[in-house]
């Protein structure tokens, strides 16, 4: 493991390990309504920090695997889960490195999962080899130009090396092949914790593995 990684590592177990939920109880909104859509099966959450994406989908009845370096996420994600008594199973590790059975899983959900810049497209690729022919993929997160919106406001969060943001043309590049349902760059006003507060830009992608 790079050096980089394991300061990666610390950076969210510090976030993690502070008694509120740095990004709330609440899912993702976008993350939410399209959930909602979709017949309930096999869900993978990677990059699912403290749970709220996970339990929600557990409430709905969705067999959910969130994963998270972060130990300290884990603990705050079952101790989410039990407060609202559901079943979670949660993972700690690097995705990249994390054994699955290929095409186990009806849906990825990839919600701010903002990985290693030099990993990205590496890690989509593997999720692909994941999802099951049909499966879906939801995915909302920081676009490119939000740097410009984190400049005006600190507390929309979100990373500040731009090669960690996303692109319409990234995302076409490493999900061809699929039928793409919604694939758009939108201004949005977040209300998730303390640590997305305001308006920022993200990229949505909806897109069904042919």
């Amino acid at each position: 493991m790079k050096k980089s990684d394991l300061k990666y590592i610390d950076f969210w177990n510090e976030r993690y390990q502070n008694l509120n939920f740095a990004y709330g109880k609440e899912p993702n909104l976008f993350f939410k309504e399209e959930l909602q859509k979709l017949k309930t099966g096999t869900l993978l959450l990677p990059a699912d920090g403290e749970g709220r994406n996970g339990v929600y989908a557990s409430k709905l009845g969705w067999n959910v695997t969130a994963t998270d370096l972060s130990t300290e996420g884990k603990n705050k994600a079952l101790k989410l889960a039990k407060e609202f008594d559901v079943n979670l199973k949660y993972i700690v590790g690097d995705i990249q490195d994390l054994e699955f059975p290929k095409e186990s899983f009806d849906v990825i959900g990839l919600i701010y999962a903002h990985f290693t810049a030099w990993k990205i497209s590496a890690i989509h690729q593997k999720l692909i080899t994941l999802l099951k022919p049909n499966g879906y993929v939801i995915f909302e997160a920081f676009s490119k130009n939000h740097l410009n919106y984190q400049k005006n406001n600190p507390k929309i969060g979100g990373p500040k090396d731009i090669d960690m943001l996303f692109s319409i043309e990234q995302i076409q590049q490493d999900f061809t092949g699929f039928e793409i349902q919604v694939l758009e760059e939108e201004e949005v006003f977040l209300n998730e914790g303390n640590c997305h507060n305001g308006k920022g830009s993200v990229l949505r992608f909806i897109g069904k593995k042919r």
